[in-house]
């Protein structure tokens, strides 16, 4: 799930957020599960009502949701499908890391994180991101903190074999 900021006109030309919910099935077939027009910012609360709008249309079960990290959208998953595991987006994760980077460290520090989210287990990712945080901390130590705010949503998919990681 995700939302994108488009510019409407209602009258008058405003920044308004589009949620978009795409499901993958366990066939490997994608299906957009809708797209909604909010009147606002992008928030968690929203986010519910939408959950809440699939589920009572007929989709049960959720095995994983990969979202951007919102704050609260953990907890809005949970009271919809309480056994969802939530996973952040690590193109999102990556975003927002470069935002504190100057652009000409992007490069590298991108190089530096492959292999935090590319580790084979959650042992080795942590390994990898106190190797990262020690080459980069110093000079960008609000990306460390990205990403240590952000671990647990951030570790679950670690647990599937690599095929199904290309997936997610």
């Amino acid at each position: 799930i995700d939302a994108i900021h488009v510019k409407v006109r209602d009258g008058q030309v405003a920044n308004r957020p589009i949620y978009i919910a795409l499901a993958v099935t366990t066939e490997g077939n994608r299906d957009i599960l809708g797209l909604w027009a909010g009147d606002g910012g992008e928030g968690a609360k929203y986010w519910q009502q939408v959950l809440a709008e699939i589920r009572n249309r007929g989709v049960e079960d959720v095995l994983m949701l990969v979202c951007d990290g919102l704050k609260g959208l953990p907890d809005a998953v949970g009271n919809v499908w309480p056994a969802t595991i939530v996973q952040t987006c690590i193109v999102h994760l990556m975003r927002n890391s470069f935002r504190y980077a100057a652009r000409q460290d992007w490069d590298a520090i991108s190089r530096a994180l492959r292999p935090v989210y590319q580790a084979a287990t959650v042992e080795q990712a942590e390994e990898r991101f106190l190797e990262f945080g020690e080459q980069w901390g110093a000079k960008y130590p609000a990306i460390v903190r990205l990403w240590e705010n952000a671990w647990a949503e951030f570790v679950p998919f670690l647990q599937f074999d690599r095929e199904i990681r290309r997936i997610v």
